[in-house]
């Protein structure tokens, strides 16, 4: 079902999922009508968004909603507007130039310059792929009764479904992370019946406020949101699954294969804000409505549910969506984790090898935040590794508005004088809140 949503297209030659060795692998002819061609454009956008989605943002969103209601509800909507025009510049790079923004750092900046971009892109796959283990391990912990340490253990069985991948066209997986996505939306939606929300409540809470940032910890919530709602590797990610789809190279085909990816990426970012949202939003409705304040951890937030809710439902469909989200997660970031070591390296080794080293890893870090903090410590180490992706994401967004900016790389398709004001006040922003985190983070 999923696949025929995504695909009305005629049968292409399977290959790799990694995207450099299915490059041009889905035409996009110009004579087709508009809904079809957006039918073959659409899919980078649905992957990309998967990140907006991860358990790092459950944590902060439920944290948010249960301290201060909806009132902090704008910071997620203003936060997802400015990823959406990052994951623009990041697109349109992939188009115009032909290369990624990782690949396009080689061409650009000197060796030494390139390894540390490389090794801090790399820390933070790592640190995003913890996040995912913690994620599903609480998943597993939730659903099956296994305790923490064995679902983390149990997370590295999906270095199997990415072996059992090898040899499936790149849109079989924008079908399998659709279905995903289609389950995590699925969920929240039953839940919010479950918790129905204060309209009225929302409607106040997308208003910007200040008076609701000088709330006691507000103001670092809300940057905690900023801090992970912007994934640093989606930047090299998105400019190179564009690439996926075979367009003409003539400028007018440039601008039509520009605009229907625009669309592509808006609609899935979206998508991806409505179910940050409605993280929020049930924290707020089912928690804060409830006197609830303190629900600070995703394992916590899962057990109030019921008693809340008046029933189990609620509670099994939360751990359900937490597992889709960190499994949605793992493809993504195994596909990002190839790019990055591709474009910066020009090193290549098969997908499941790059998911092995990953996971393990990232199993292996996990284990030991664990053991060492506890059953309880999930909410503490899946703030962690937001830091340490909020550390690299000025890394990933200087270069990329530098290659935008620049007329003799883009042409026609160089950022315009508005694009380029609202992106670098965007990166000023994001920049001295991600280091405000950070310092926050290693000083309390």
């Amino acid at each position: 079902m999923f696949a025929a949503l995504l695909d009305r297209l005629p049968k292409t030659a399977t290959a790799p999922f990694c995207p450099a060795e299915v490059r041009g692998a889905v035409a996009v002819p110009e004579g087709l009508p508009a809904w079809k061609r957006m039918l073959r454009v659409a899919g980078p956008g649905l992957l990309v968004s998967v990140g907006y989605m991860d358990p790092g943002n459950w944590a902060t969103d439920i944290e948010a909603g249960s301290r201060y209601g909806t009132s902090l509800l704008f910071v997620v909507v203003l936060s997802s507007l400015a990823a959406i025009v990052l994951q623009i510049l990041s697109m349109r790079l992939g188009l115009v130039t032909g290369k990624d923004l990782a690949r396009m750092s080689r061409d650009r900046f000197g060796p030494r310059t390139v390894k540390v971009q490389w090794l801090l892109a790399e820390l933070a796959i790592i640190a995003c792929d913890i996040a995912e283990v913690l994620g599903s391990a609480l998943a597993f912990k939730l659903l099956l009764g296994v305790p923490l340490w064995g679902g983390v253990l149990l997370t590295a069985l999906d270095t199997v479904i990415v072996l059992g991948l090898k040899g499936k066209g790149f849109r079989q997986l924008e079908a399998i992370i659709l279905g995903l996505i289609s389950t995590i939306g699925a969920c929240f939606l039953v839940q919010l019946v479950l918790a129905p929300p204060n309209a009225a409540e929302v409607a106040r809470g997308l208003a910007p406020s200040l008076d609701a940032l000088k709330q006691g910890n507000a103001l670092y919530l809300a940057i905690g949101i900023l801090g992970a709602t912007i994934m640093p590797h989606n930047l090299y990610l998105h400019s190179s699954i564009v690439q996926t789809r075979l367009t003409p190279a003539d400028a007018p085909g440039k601008r039509a294969a520009i605009r229907l990816s625009t669309i592509d990426t808006v609609v899935s970012l979206l998508l991806a804000l409505l179910i940050n949202a409605a993280i929020l939003v049930l924290a707020a409705s089912a928690f804060h409505g409830s006197g609830l304040t303190e629900v600070a951890g995703i394992e916590e937030a899962q057990k109030l549910l019921a008693p809340v809710t008046g029933g189990a439902l609620a509670g099994v469909l939360f751990a359900i969506a937490l597992f889709a989200s960190g499994q949605s997660s793992t493809f993504t970031g195994t596909i990002a984790g190839q790019v990055i070591l591709e474009g910066f390296l020009d090193l290549k080794i098969p997908c499941w090898q790059r998911r092995l080293i990953t996971r393990t890893l990232a199993i292996v870090a996990a284990l030991i935040g664990v053991l060492t903090l506890g059953e309880h410590s999930v909410g503490k180490l899946l703030v962690l590794t937001q830091v340490v992706l909020s550390a690299q994401l000025p890394f990933a967004i200087w270069p990329l508005l530098r290659f935008t900016d620049d007329k003799t790389l883009m042409g026609p398709f160089a950022n315009g004088w508005v694009t380029k004001l609202v992106a670098w006040l965007l990166f000023v922003v994001i920049s001295a809140a991600n280091v405000w985190l950070v310092a926050s983070a290693f000083s309390g």
